[in-house]
């Protein structure tokens, strides 16, 4: 009966490595997407500490598959040094992952705030040229999310862009992608236009790819529990039962 056991948790962590190999590629992905993301929404999210959970997973995403060449070897050879190190190494990520959880919900709590005090400062420095950081930024959330001005379009007019403009019209990446190259932009012809405002949608964008953080970062962390318990039951059973050691070292009784 002993014997099924340790078998069975042996046969359960070496699959559990073959995942840590897989969730150290997930891990990194989702780091790099955050990093990514980050970049085409800097402007609206000044504080560059809301990078340190997407750093830390793709640091932790690299451990893994370290982990899951030290976990596979070990379970294999079932050695206790090695496996010992495993269950340290997991217990080391584990507590890590905790972290990155604790850090997303925070650093997702203060994204609103972060944004309602950036983004008007960003709409007052757009000036419609390509060459100028603020305006690529501004063109590039409001065709991505679909969306014009702070609050709504009507935003526009309070804008500096607006008044030296003279022409009674929005950025042209304002206009409904469908509507073609009929939209000029002019306030006119609001229906021409995306009637929600960009600030809700930044903030909201923002919170998701935190949640994708915190949600990866909690799945993993579930799965590295179930292998230290794994591990842990190979070494009890090794150190516990003298003819299960026997066994694995070729040795016989005196």
């Amino acid at each position: 009966m002993g014997q099924c056991g340790i078998t069975s948790s042996k046969t359960v962590l070496v699959f559990l490595n073959l995942i840590f190999w897989a969730a150290a590629g997930i891990l990194c992905y989702v780091g790099a997407y955050v990093f990514i993301t980050y970049d085409d929404y800097d402007h609206f999210f000044e504080d560059v500490y809301t990078l340190i959970p997407a750093v830390t997973i793709i640091a932790v995403g690299a451990l893994l598959f370290i982990i899951g060449l030290i976990g596979c070897c070990a379970t294999v050879r079932e050695s206790y040094c090695g496996l010992t190190t495993f269950v340290v190494i997991l217990l080391l990520v584990f507590m890590t992952e905790v972290a990155v959880v604790v850090l997303g919900y925070v650093y997702r709590a203060k994204v609103e705030n972060e944004v309602n005090i950036s983004i008007k400062k960003v709409y007052d420095e757009y000036n419609g040229t390509n060459s100028n950081a603020q305006s690529r930024a501004i063109d590039y959330i409001q065709r991505q999310l679909q969306c014009c001005g702070i609050h709504n379009y009507s935003d526009w007019q309070n804008t500096h862009w607006y008044e030296e403009s003279k022409n009674n019209s929005v950025p042209i990446s304002c206009c409904i992608s469908n509507i073609g190259s009929s939209c000029t932009g002019s306030l006119t012809h609001p229906e021409d236009l995306y009637q929600e405002g960009c600030e809700a949608l930044v903030v909201k964008k923002l919170k998701e790819i935190m949640m994708y953080v915190i949600w990866t970062a909690l799945t993993f962390a579930a799965i590295q529990m179930l292998g230290m318990l794994c591990a842990c039951v190979v070494l009890c059973r090794r150190s516990r039962d003298p003819a299960y050691e026997l066994l694995i070292t070729g040795g016989t009784y005196a």
